[in-house]
């Protein structure tokens, strides 16, 4: 994966990273993505969410019209990935709190 990283994603992570708004970020993504770029992103979010709910993948599939291969691809990143997901999630529901 380290041919991946690049100087020029490294400047779009600090890019996102330094926005400091909920508005903002609207705005910089919905310039910078497509909509079907923006909802597969959301949708696999919440696939993460329901997953660490313990939801299986024939309710999640249901729920959200994701294919059970999306859902794979998920449930993968989430036990053998960076822990973005994690982190993500932890966000948000430290934020509901």
């Amino acid at each position: 994966m380290n041919d991946f990283h690049t100087e020029a994603l490294d400047r779009l992570y600090e890019t996102i990273a330094g926005i400091d708004s909920a508005e903002g970020c609207r705005r910089f993504f919905e310039d910078i993505c497509t909509i079907k770029e923006l909802q597969d992103m959301s949708q696999r979010l919440e696939v993460a969410v329901l997953l660490e709910q313990g939801k299986n993948y024939q309710e999640i599939s249901a729920q959200t019209r994701v294919s059970t291969a999306t859902i794979s691809r998920v449930n993968k990143c989430l036990h053998y990935g960076t822990g973005g997901y994690r982190d993500a999630i932890k966000r948000m529901t430290d934020g509901e709190e």
